[in-house]
């Protein structure tokens, strides 16, 4: 039996009256959802969704060097920072009460090889930034990527061997790579590189090293995107890659298979997962919240960033609302938080209340 709400259409919609007699023959509405719309205080108290600085993880790009920060060209705004900049952009983050933040590193070209090598060095850059922050601002929480894109010379996010990338043995790598972070300090695991059994196998070794309080957030539903190009250029791997990553990143026109990844990531031992770009997945962010109810969490990635600072720049948007209007959106969706490049700007607006 089919439901109906109020009054046939016709008597909702008819038109009020004007002339002197519109007072006494004011539309009968006893419902009028504009009331809780006419003030700020009013919409401030009915608001279904708020963002706070608890709903936010900052990525930041380390370099090497010493007392330097380098703009990148194709994210306004967003600098990579040397060790000593990142730790103090982490006491900075603290003082925001932001939660989290995810440590990209652009490795020397001189580092980088076939087989991606660096990332297993307890000493690279992610380990002694790791080591670092944890010294002086220990309470922050520090999450660090699992996947060789940043270390090898073809740019891809595995082991490649004649144009294919090799699954299982690129497991064993992400394995190491994991708990040589673990040992740095690294507080939550997150493995982005969409290799098959990830997830299983690196919760099996952290454990067995007897770190199995470290979490693993994983990119479960991580999209072939368009979005990454800023990215690319900030950690130095857009000049490098070869090919493109659509035989292990998700193809963007699926949603079920989305879900089949996510539950096998829960299965594997995943604490968290992230769904991969942001805005354009809204629907995937939802239907995963809604079937998992797991905690979930989206990240804006840099093309998304670059195009509101880029019409931001050019006025033809209001940066600030498009920046509140979106990370907002990405509540409304279910996420319990976000990855985002304006996580400083938020929570500093949030401070000033």
């Amino acid at each position: 039996m089919a439901i109906k709400f109020g009054r046939p259409i016709e008597a909702r919609t008819r038109l009020a009256p004007v002339g002197p007699a519109a007072d006494a023959e004011r539309l009968d509405l006893p419902t009028r959802l504009r009331r809780n719309r006419r003030s700020e205080w009013a919409r401030r108290m009915t608001r279904e969704n708020q963002l706070t600085t608890d709903d936010l993880i900052w990525p930041l790009f380390i370099m090497d060097g010493d007392n330097k920060r380098a703009p990148i060209a194709s994210m306004p705004g967003v600098e990579r920072l040397t060790i000593d900049q990142a730790v103090r952009e982490a006491a900075r983050a603290a003082k925001l009460t932001i939660p989290c933040l995810a440590l990209f590193p652009y490795t020397d070209p001189g580092l980088r090889d076939e087989t991606g090598s660096e990332a297993l060095n307890p000493d690279n850059l992610v380990c002694r930034a790791l080591r670092a922050i944890k010294k002086e601002v220990p309470d922050l929480g520090l999450l660090a990527d699992v996947a060789l894109d940043p270390f090898t010379s073809h740019g891809h996010d595995g082991l490649l061997r004649d144009g294919e990338i090799l699954n299982d043995e690129t497991v064993a790598v992400l394995v190491k790579q994991a708990v040589v972070q673990a040992e740095a300090g690294c507080d939550i695991i997150a493995p982005s590189d969409m290799m098959d059994g990830r997830v299983g196998a690196i919760r099996k070794a952290l454990d067995a090293a007897n770190f199995i309080d470290v979490s693993i957030m994983a990119y479960a539903a991580k999209y072939a995107s368009v979005f990454y190009g800023p990215f690319r250029d900030a950690v130095g791997s857009s000049k490098t890659l070869t090919g493109d990553k659509r035989t292990y990143q998700m193809d963007f026109a699926n949603t079920d298979e989305a879900l089949r990844e996510v539950a096998l990531d829960i299965e594997e031992g995943a604490d968290m997962i992230m769904i991969k770009p942001g805005l354009p997945y809204l629907d995937i962010v939802q239907r995963v919240k809604d079937a998992f109810a797991m905690p979930t969490f989206a990240y804006q990635v840099s093309g998304e960033y670059a195009m509101i600072m880029a019409a931001s720049n050019n006025g033809w948007l209001d940066g600030e609302r498009a920046m509140w209007e979106t990370l907002t959106a990405f509540k409304r969706a279910g996420a319990d938080g976000v990855l985002t490049y304006f996580a400083p700007r938020v929570a500093e607006k949030l401070k000033k209340g």
